[in-house]
């Protein structure tokens, strides 16, 4: 069976009237989602159940990614049929209803040779199961009440396997909370007792302010945007008048504490802060977004909701995304699978689909009729601290980037593991305008945005990172081990941060086998074709790309050594950045650490500021630490800001990383 075909018209004219910030109306949304799901129609498999996209297999395989490819961009389309409203709309897109009718009756039939994988303990089909129930629900009208008894018995019957399954103990839970609610709500066989035990797990989980780990540990990330939240406001769409009112309400409450937050997370030019798993799903980052403003659990004003998702949509549109044949590639800007999962197949990226929840929202919201509105990123310079996850966020508004600081999330879990670090939780910050050096092999030498003790076999890891608190709003701590790298002993550092615009006072303790190196790195700029241009001198260097974004390290205490301070350097690397072919990161080297601990200082900087990009001496000069009388560090910036380290976060970080006096 051929795909049904719908008429895709071009993309509307930009309306800067209403949408002065990013030309985007409600008609580019729908024309966005009528592109994706166009562009998926050769890649249908004859009885239209699965999508067979091109690209590296997941490692459940070719039916899982082929269901993939069908229950994901079925949540896509079940948005854009939801919410046609304007006369005649739903008549034009009957092709799409049809489609994904077909596909629910071959998948469903066990006899099909496009059947779909059944549901079993921690298997992919329970994530697609997810995106099928809810897009049966919000389709019900027009797909599911006009199916055949028989199909649907079928549907049933393969969502059931859900029933009494295990999932996996992290977001997974809210699968088997919105299947088995659907089941419920077409009066199918289910357990109210796990709908319930995996709305109270979600409760475990809880860090306040808004923020949920991803399971047990210290798992934070985007999931909370595209899953921890949307997910209870998806179930409660399903279960109705069968959901227990304070329940949701408390879900609500926390969605808009997150909300508060989560509109920092968006650079000026909308992209999104690159941190954490799964970034392939690119813009479903604003998913949240439109959930708050579905159930009037936002804090956002109307007109700031669209700019800000419609700008995350609008920023990798203008960056070729999707690619020229309409897919939408494992990766960010272009294919780059580092970003990715081994889990990841090649229809995984569609969990996109989650950004058009707008859709369901009518054309008369004031989401869709509101003027848009600036971002916080873009009125004022902002810093903010985020004691659930352990983050700092510094943005300026000058170049509209965004800076987290990280000393809390790590992804790893409570109990002794022996996973790799992950780039995308390990490193000490990430950004709007860059991302972490991510080598194919996990493996590389070189990283950015990290202090390590190395020798020429090893180099220390911060796989664990150990919170240490924050002294106020501003100021940040963790501290990591890593044992058999440092020559002679384990080596341990512990990093105090503090922020203040562009710039990020570093401050560690190092403890270390006399004879060994430390190396600390800084932003990762990533380039095509045009190299960085590089400054350095003693103690400090510069990298600077054309377009004039820059990064800068200078060295405010201990990083000189016996002799004359070393030139600070940049390390060019190739294919290891998401954002373009070869990347500059800057570093200083200290040869030779004394022995037991060392106190190094370290001035981070970040900018796109045409003020200080382009003036080596704006970036660094006059910042400082200087040591009071009372054992407290006086931390001075380059513009005269300065922040106070009270002795008793200096001892304590001094405890973990061996106890002796620093150097």
């Amino acid at each position: 069976m051929t795909a049904p075909s719908v008429t895709t018209p071009g993309p509307p004219p930009a309306d800067h009237r209403l949408s002065p910030l990013t030309g985007y109306t409600r008609a580019h949304w729908e024309a966005a989602a009528d592109r994706l799901l166009d562009a998926l129609r050769p890649y249908a498999t004859p009885g239209l159940a699965q999508y067979r996209l091109p690209g590296r297999t997941g490692y459940s395989g070719e039916q899982a990614d082929g269901l993939e490819g069908y229950a994901r961009s079925f949540l896509l389309a079940a948005f854009r049929i939801a919410g046609a409203t304007r006369p005649g709309e739903r008549e034009r897109l009957a092709p799409l209803i049809e489609r994904y009718a077909a596909g629910l009756t071959a998948g469903t039939d066990p006899g099909h040779p496009e059947h779909w994988p059944p549901i079993k303990d921690r298997s992919q089909p329970m994530v697609e199961a997810a995106s099928v129930a809810i897009a049966l629900h919000e389709t019900r009208p027009w797909l599911w009440d006009l199916l055949d008894d028989q199909v649907r018995g079928r549907v049933v019957d393969w969502l059931a396997d859900f029933v009494g399954a295990t999932a996996n103990d992290s977001n997974w839970r809210l699968f088997q909370v919105v299947v088995e609610e659907f089941l419920a709500s077409v009066g199918a066989p289910h357990r109210r007792s796990e709908i319930e035990a995996g709305l109270a797990r979600l409760d475990d989980w809880y860090r306040g302010d808004g923020w949920y780990t991803d399971g047990d540990g210290q798992k934070f990330d985007y999931y909370n945007a595209w899953a921890l939240h949307l997910y209870p406001v998806l179930w409660a769409r399903i279960a109705g008048e069968r959901a227990d009112p304070s329940l949701t309400a408390g879900h609500r409450e926390r969605l808009r504490a997150f909300l508060e937050t989560h509109q920092y997370f968006f650079g000026a030019d909308g992209a999104p802060l690159h941190q954490g798993r799964s970034l392939t799903y690119r813009y479903g980052t604003a998913a949240a977004l439109w959930a708050g403003a579905l159930v009037g659990a936002t804090p956002l004003p109307p007109g700031r909701t669209r700019r800000l998702a419609s700008g995350a949509l609008k920023h990798f549109t203008d960056r070729g995304v999707p690619g020229p044949d309409g897919l939408l590639s494992l990766g960010w800007y272009h294919p780059y699978l580092p970003v990715t999962q081994p889990y990841s197949g090649p229809a995984s990226p569609y969990w996109a689909a989650k950004a058009f929840l707008g859709l369901l929202l009518p054309d008369t919201h004031p989401v869709w009729t509101a003027t848009e509105e600036p971002g916080p990123v873009e009125t004022r310079d902002t810093v903010l601290a985020l004691p659930g996850p352990g983050w700092l966020l510094h943005s300026t508004a000058a170049d509209g980037i965004v800076r987290l600081v990280n000393h809390g999330s790590d992804r790893r879990s409570p109990t002794p593991d022996e996973q790799p670090e992950s780039p995308h939780y390990s490193r000490l910050a990430y950004s709007t305008a860059t991302a972490p050096q991510t080598p194919p092999d996990g493996h590389a030498t070189t990283v950015d945005h990290h202090i390590a003790v190395l020798d020429a076999a090893a180099v220390s890891r911060r796989r664990r990172i150990h919170r240490l608190g924050a002294a106020d709003g501003a100021l940040a701590a963790s501290w990591y081990t890593d044992d058999g790298t440092a020559p002679g002993a384990p080596a341990s550092v512990a990093t105090v941060s503090a922020v203040h615009r562009a710039w990020e006072i570093r401050v560690h303790l190092v403890h270390a086998g006399e004879g060994a190196a430390v190396r600390e790195t800084g932003w990762s700029l990533a380039y095509d074709d045009t190299p960085c241009t590089v400054e350095a001198g003693p103690g400090w260097v510069v990298a600077r790309r054309a377009d004039g974004l820059t990064s800068a390290l200078a060295g405010l205490h201990g990083w000189d050594g016996p002799g004359e301070p070393r030139d600070g350097l940049v390390v060019q690397a190739t294919g290891l950045n998401a954002y373009g072919p070869h990347s500059a990161t800057p570093a200083l080297v200290l040869p030779h650490h004394p022995g037991d601990t060392l106190l190094l200082a370290t001035l981070v900087v970040l900018t796109r500021d045409p003020r200080l990009a382009h003036d080596p001496h704006a970036l660094c000069h006059g910042a400082r630490v200087r040591t009071t009388q009372d054992g407290a560090l006086d931390l001075h910036f380059p513009d005269g800001h300065r922040e106070r380290l009270a002795p008793d976060l200096t001892a304590a970080a001094r405890e973990h990383v061996g106890g002796a006096p620093a150097h």
